[in-house]
């Protein structure tokens, strides 16, 4: 028998990197971010950037939430197609944020590279494929908007797909625009980084009541400690919908494999991240040591009791999913998870001020590429802050 814990690839791959205190005094401090993912991590060294005082706090310890169950394929393409999303809130708007994740890419690779994170980040093309000769008329569609748009496209067909990269499909769009990263490693290794500039950083810190509404907000810790500050910003992922009235995305667990190294792909595999046309979509890359990770069979039905043996039969899956369209290789898997997410009506996160609260900004960055929309938020909560305006924070707000 073949034993495979929950717990995610990055996680067991890396231990655990940095540990920090818990919050056991009175803190006061300009601005508190909540959460101490991947989110967290930007947000808060965006801020200390422009000269803000910040406090970073975790309920775990850090990136030990959906950071460390990320597949970390940093894409521009959001779940809603640009085409569907265009009908949505409009052409121009679509397009605008379709490239702000292709900037998004961008940014951060300049980010990691100013400031040497070790991370695994890999510049990386895209390849959304057909999954079934049904699916093909949509995808042309999404790709002369694309390409009307210059988002960097290029059409394949099914027989060039195969013979790039050995997959069975009916063709596809590829991007020349995407990457890959660790992002349990990242979050570590930016956090580390703000710690030395003075960032204060408090993990196994639960805040069990807060008062947003007065001028100073004031926040508890479950263990009585007091927190004051000018704002705070909340970066706790799914598990802020909570606290909010407004039903801003549909949670859903999505789980992922991974192979045992020395997998036999072709060379273009890796240099590309690849997802398909299925609802629910499957999505692939190569790890930097090797191993073939894949991801998908994402389900609403949640059952924490039977967690384990639901994971198992959707890892079963996903293997059976790979035989089919790469019949080539030979997966053993190594290591299988899965994780919550949310999803939103429009694919777009939500990143701003909720009317719900005063003193307080959220950036809850949904859906398969969530960390591109928290790269974007490094602009979008200062300008927000300094009274700016800005036009992702318009197509991002809450109420729309």
């Amino acid at each position: 028998m073949r034993l495979r814990t929950f717990e995610s690839f990055w996680l067991l791959k890396n231990g655990l990197l940095h540990s920090y205190p818990h919050l056991g005094e009175t803190l006061k401090t300009e601005i508190l971010v909540i959460g101490g993912g991947i989110t967290g991590a930007l947000t808060s060294h965006a801020l200390l950037e422009k000269g803000y005082q910040v406090s970073l706090i975790d309920k775990r310890d850090i990136a030990q939430g959906s950071t460390s169950a990320t597949t970390s394929m940093l894409q521009y393409e959001i779940d809603v197609l640009l085409i569907d999303l265009a009908d949505q809130i409009g052409e121009k708007a679509a397009a605008t944020c379709y490239q702000a994740g292709r900037d998004a890419i961008l940014s951060i690779g300049k980010l990691i590279k100013d400031l040497k994170l070790d991370c695994g980040f890999e510049p990386k093309e895209s390849l959304y494929f057909a999954h079934s000769r049904k699916a093909v008329k949509k995808l042309k569609q999404e790709f002369e908007i694309r390409k009307k748009h210059n988002l960097g496209v290029t059409w394949l067909s099914a027989t060039a797909i195969n013979k790039t990269y050995g997959i069975k499909c009916f063709g596809g769009i590829l991007s020349d625009t995407a990457a890959s990263l660790d992002a349990y490693k990242f979050t570590h290794e930016l956090i580390k980084f703000n710690v030395g500039r003075g960032m204060k950083v408090y993990d196994q810190t639960d805040i069990s009541e807060f008062n947003l509404d007065q001028k100073k907000p004031e926040l508890f810790t479950s263990d009585g400690v007091k927190i004051s500050c000018d704002k705070v910003i909340f970066c706790s992922g799914f598990e802020t919908t909570k606290m909010l009235k407004e039903n801003i995305a549909d949670l859903f667990d999505t789980y992922a494999t991974v192979s045992e190294q020395g997998i036999n792909v072709k060379p273009a595999f890796n240099k590309t991240l690849f997802w398909n046309s299925s609802d629910p979509y499957l999505y692939m890359r190569m790890t930097d040591d090797g191993r073939l990770l894949v991801g998908g069979e994402d389900s609403k039905f949640r059952m924490p009791l039977f967690q384990q043996k639901i994971k198992e039969r959707k890892s079963k899956k996903l293997q059976n999913t790979i035989k089919d369209i790469i019949p080539s290789i030979k997966f053993i898997e190594d290591f299988s998870w899965g994780g919550t997410f949310g999803s939103t009506k429009d694919g777009l996160p939500y990143v701003g001020k909720s009317p719900e609260f005063e003193n307080a900004l959220f950036v809850l960055g949904f859906g398969g590429n969530g960390i591109t929309f928290s790269i974007q938020a490094m602009d979008i909560i200062p300008a927000i802050l300094k009274g700016k305006k800005s036009e992702l924070a318009e197509y991002y707000r809450f109420g729309r």
